[in-house]
């Protein structure tokens, strides 16, 4: 009796279905208090990693507006290594330096927080697919290499 109130519910738009993981609200970052040259070091190419470090996907962090936060470009056949990259659409900069990758929907897919010198990717680790850690990589110009906001 309960499993067909949940299916009626779920039918009528009463309750959603079940999400993997829900991520705190973080404010945006207020960049207007920023100093220039450390935010400049968030937009670029970023590398997303596994924990052993053998699976990698890169991402262009752009400076450029879009639907749901700044636009970003994941590198092709990224959803191999990692699905949930299949899924992203945006991202965000918010309080703290935290990085969140989102979904056409809006929805914060993996959030990235920078407790040191490094950003730990949070969340089900189902739904990020093993992610642990996003780094920094050097751009085509040979500039750049590990570097915190």
């Amino acid at each position: 009796m309960r499993r067909g109130f949940v299916i009626v519910a779920l039918m009528a738009g009463l309750i959603g279905p079940a999400k993997a993981f829900d991520f705190e609200p973080v404010k945006p970052l207020d960049t207007k208090g920023v100093e220039p040259a450390m935010l400049a070091n968030t937009f670029g190419a970023w590398e997303i990693r596994d924990k052993s470090g053998k699976k990698r996907c890169r991402v262009t962090l752009k400076q450029e507006f879009g639907i749901g936060g700044y636009q970003i470009e994941v590198a092709p056949g990224c959803e191999k290594s990692f699905p949930v990259t299949g899924d992203i659409s945006a991202w965000r900069l918010l309080e703290g330096w935290t990085i969140d990758l989102v979904d056409p929907l809006r929805k914060t897919r993996v959030r990235f927080e920078t407790p040191d010198d490094r950003y730990v990717a949070l969340g089900d680790p189902k739904d990020i697919a093993g992610i642990y850690e996003i780094v920094k990589v050097k751009d085509t110009k040979g500039e750049g290499g590990p570097r915190k906001p």
